[in-house]
């Protein structure tokens, strides 16, 4: 496993999983909280989700897979800012999770093309 490879699974462990809702199997992150703040929490995490898509634009990454991340960190930003709803959809939809899952897949196929 590389540093960088590390390095975003810990990031996407924080922003969507690293808490759990007690007596239920409902976990959240980073995200959901800091996305209560009005107007900027989503905001920042959104910036910060854009490490899944600088890592894979360094690994060379086609750019429809690029867009397809971008697109699910733009979902998480705009459905993320409503509020009330925003923040539950936050902990449902996990933009990083689905962006570390499409990193890995683009890895494993360039693996196995070799």
């Amino acid at each position: 496993m590389s540093k960088q490879t590390s390095s975003l699974d810990t990031l996407e462990f924080w922003l969507d999983r690293a808490f759990r809702i007690p007596g239920t199997n409902i976990r959240f992150g980073l995200d959901a909280l800091i996305g209560l703040i009005p107007g900027v929490g989503d905001m920042a995490t959104g910036a910060i989700s854009l490490a899944f898509v600088l890592a894979a634009m360094r690994q060379g990454a086609p750019f429809s897979l690029i867009l397809r991340m971008c697109w699910n960190i733009l979902v998480d930003l705009v459905l993320g800012a409503i509020p009330i709803v925003g923040d539950i959809f936050d902990v449902a939809h996990r933009a990083n999770t689905k962006n570390l899952r499409l990193l890995r897949a683009f890895r494993d196929q360039q693996k196995a093309a070799l």
